[in-house]
């Protein structure tokens, strides 16, 4: 009788961090959560700490033993050049695992989660924003660096409303007409007026991020045309950085999909059409998907790749069938 093989994912993000553990047939055996697990906010030591909690309890949930686990896939927020493989690599290494693994971005696991064959174009806008590809076989990968606003790359919610405040700023000094973004801003964080919001808002008095982003598509939707413009902005940034990985990997002529990952496409058509339409200048065939299940599917999914095990479509719907459903009690900090 063959024995049962287990691969594990793991997704390690700004806010959180998942592990999932399935076997070959895609049934989850254990889900478990905890905290952050970006070594640009925690540290390496953070990581290394996260990590091992994260396995720790995801191998007691499903009663398994580390040399059960045929392979791995992790995915880490903050892997974004290859001079950071070694460091993260050698936290990675002291969970023990003697299985293979692969380490990748952690914008790969939304585009292998969220395609039918696990190859396109993956553009996340969430808190940030990022975008990354893969060839049908894996073998070469496109992408942007990551970076944000530091590099010209938008738009996250992070970006979306850092512009956006900008914009206000315009209306004051009268650089283009009055907005209702003004207005709105004032009222979120209870300014005196629009000085006192400007005023505070330079000198940190006044804290608005990226959490605010759906105070701009409310304004937009109310019909005010710079927050319309805006949005329609954001959405031809996404579609631009896009294009640059569509460049990269020669997919102009192809027929591949678009996973849209990540909460601002929440935003509907008012983001999504923008993005579309400047894509489809650059690649026709570009077919777009929104994510409906964890990006810690995809790394799961890896995982298997890497073990030699190449998951078909019955164990990709299993996998998506049954991740909602609680396989513990333990699930960590949410």
């Amino acid at each position: 009788m063959e024995t049962m093989r287990y691969f594990l994912g793991a997704d390690a993000g700004g806010t959180k961090t998942r592990f999932l553990i399935s076997d070959e047939q895609g049934t989850i055996v254990a889900f478990y959560e905890s905290g952050p697990g970006n070594h640009q906010m925690i540290g390496f030591d953070g990581v290394r700490a996260v990590l091992q909690e994260c396995f720790q309890q995801a191998l007691r949930q499903a009663g398994l033993q580390a040399g059960q686990i045929a392979g791995a896939g992790f995915s880490i927020a903050g892997y974004d050049w290859p001079s950071e493989y070694e460091p993260i690599m050698a936290v990675i290494e002291t969970l023990g695992l003697r299985a293979p693994k692969k380490l990748v971005n952690d914008a790969i696991p939304a585009l292998v989660a969220g395609t039918k064959e696990g190859w396109g174009v993956a553009v996340v806008s969430g808190t940030g924003c990022n975008c990354r590809g893969w060839d049908r076989v894996h073998r070469r990968e496109g992408r942007v660096t990551g970076y944000g606003i530091l590099m010209g790359e938008a738009a996250g919610g992070s970006e979306l409303v850092f512009r956006a405040m900008q914009l206000v700023g315009y209306a004051w000094s009268r650089r283009i007409p009055p907005t209702a973004l003004t207005q709105a801003f004032i009222e979120f964080v209870g300014a005196r007026d629009a000085e006192d919001l400007l005023e505070g808002y330079t000198k940190g008095r006044y804290q608005i991020g990226a959490s605010e982003a759906p105070l701009v598509f409310r304004v937009a939707e109310a019909g005010d045309p710079t927050a319309r413009d805006l949005i329609r902005w954001a959405g031809c940034q996404l579609g631009e950085m896009a294009i640059g990985v569509i460049h990269q990997l020669g997919f102009e002529d192809e027929q591949f999909e678009v996973v849209m990952s990540g909460s601002m496409f929440d935003g509907g058509a008012s983001l999504i059409e923008p993005m579309q339409e400047t894509i489809w200048k650059a690649a026709p065939g570009a077919q777009f998907v929104r994510l409906t299940v964890p990006p810690v599917i995809g790394s799961v999914l890896i995982g298997m790749e890497e073990a030699g095990l190449r998951a078909g479509p019955e164990v990709r719907a299993r996998l998506a069938q049954t991740v909602a459903t609680p396989v513990g009690e333990d699930r960590g900090v949410s």
